[in-house]
């Protein structure tokens, strides 16, 4: 108890000093989990994959469609449960600044292979008798004020004309890293304009998706599903849902390493702003240490003192900086275009990170004074002047 007040005493001895430590702890901490919680965004779709799914694409790049003809020869590939096909869309909604996945999947199919979409059994059905029907994500939803039955107006653009969808379904995510901000709609409404206005592009689909029995079987079903159509003019290329979230990112890989490494030089900056106080301390204190070795504090009573006050800095100002990130990144993601980050929380692992990185600093940079204090003899530190 008389070291818990010596701590204090000794953090309120020079007011502004601790504070301006505090708040510096406190930014750092703050700009640590802002960083970190772009990254995870970034890495959000890649996190939510299915090991039980792979998908199909052309050989050559995700731009360039498969017919549709590959569906019923995917499916008798032995250890498929299911097949589903999907096609990126685009087009523009109110502007371009109002970005979110528009794509036209096989409406039979695509909710079996996707059981994290959750949508009402009654609005599914009704999605499926209606041609122009579609299903939005909740966030869709909210951000825009739509209902069931209202109309989106879309202006195409890889597929030109204007298109318009009729809200059937309200999906939400039954998980925390499902993207809840997807428009999903007839892939046969797309198909019946394309025969009547570009009757070349017909018959196309942008992916497929395969449900498997055993994920532990994905390489072998791969190789097979690749192997059909090998030498034919559209070849393919089947991966894991994750890896091809992951070819997604690669582009994009030197900037997120690089905003990776700056989140762990912030945690630098730290260290060397507390350190940089606990050794002012110990420059000033070596006097009184020599007298409380004098009157009987033992090694452990220093050591307590010393680390406690570097501890009780560190850890206040990691608490104020993790209270500040919530509504900081709350912030952040509303002024970020829309649609950039459907996914955008602050995850478990970065309070965790945040909070450790603290109190790691705060034990590190209380090295330093202590070897200072037990290194220095009762009678060299009396003789010390400050």
């Amino acid at each position: 108890m008389r070291v818990m007040k010596l701590i204090i005493k000794n953090m309120l001895r020079h007011k502004l000093r601790t504070f301006l430590t505090v708040v510096g702890i406190a930014i750092a901490v703050m700009a640590f989990g802002l960083i970190r919680t772009v990254i995870t965004a970034w890495y959000a779709g890649v996190e939510a994959s299915a090991a039980n799914r792979l998908i199909t694409r052309h050989a050559v790049s995700f731009i360039f469609p498969l017919p549709l003809a590959y569906e019923s020869r995917i499916e008798k590939v032995p250890g498929i449960n299911l097949v589903t096909y999907a096609n990126w869309f685009g087009g523009v909604y109110i502007d371009k600044n109002q970005f979110f996945a528009r794509i036209a999947v096989d409406a039979e199919h695509y909710f079996d292979v996707y059981p994290e979409l959750i949508v009402p059994q009654d609005q599914l059905a009704t999605f499926k008798r209606e041609r122009n029907a579609c299903i939005i994500g909740s966030q869709i939803a909210e951000r825009y004020n739509l209902k069931i039955g209202d109309i989106i107006p879309i202006e195409g653009d890889i597929y030109p004309g204007r298109w318009e969808f009729v809200v059937r379904g309200i999906y939400k995510p039954r998980d925390k890293g499902t993207d809840p901000s997807n428009m999903i709609f007839h892939w046969q409404y797309l198909e019946e304009r394309m025969k009547e206005e570009a009757p070349v592009r017909s018959g196309q689909v942008g992916w497929y998706v395969i449900k498997i029995n055993n994920p532990a079987e994905d390489a072998q079903v791969s190789r097979q599903v690749d192997d059909l159509f090998a030498n034919s003019p559209a070849e393919t290329k089947t991966e894991t849902e994750k890896a091809f979230q992951q070819g997604f990112m690669a582009s994009a890989g030197a900037i997120i390493t690089a905003i990776n490494l700056i989140s762990f030089i912030v945690i630098g900056i730290i260290m060397l702003v507390l350190g940089n106080t606990m050794i002012m301390a110990a420059r000033e204190r070596v006097r009184e240490y020599a007298v409380l070795k004098t009157l009987g504090f033992s090694t452990w009573h220093l050591v307590g003192l010393i680390a406690g006050e570097s501890l009780a800095i560190s850890t206040l100002g990691g608490a104020i900086g993790l209270a500040v990130t919530f509504p900081l990144t709350a912030a952040f993601a509303e002024a970020l275009p829309k649609g950039w980050f459907p996914v955008f929380n602050v995850e478990p692992i970065t309070i965790v990170l945040a909070g450790s990185a603290a109190i790691l600093v705060g034990v590190i940079a209380s090295v330093f004074p202590i070897q200072r204090a037990l290194g220095t003899s009762i009678v060299e530190g009396l003789r010390q002047a400050g």
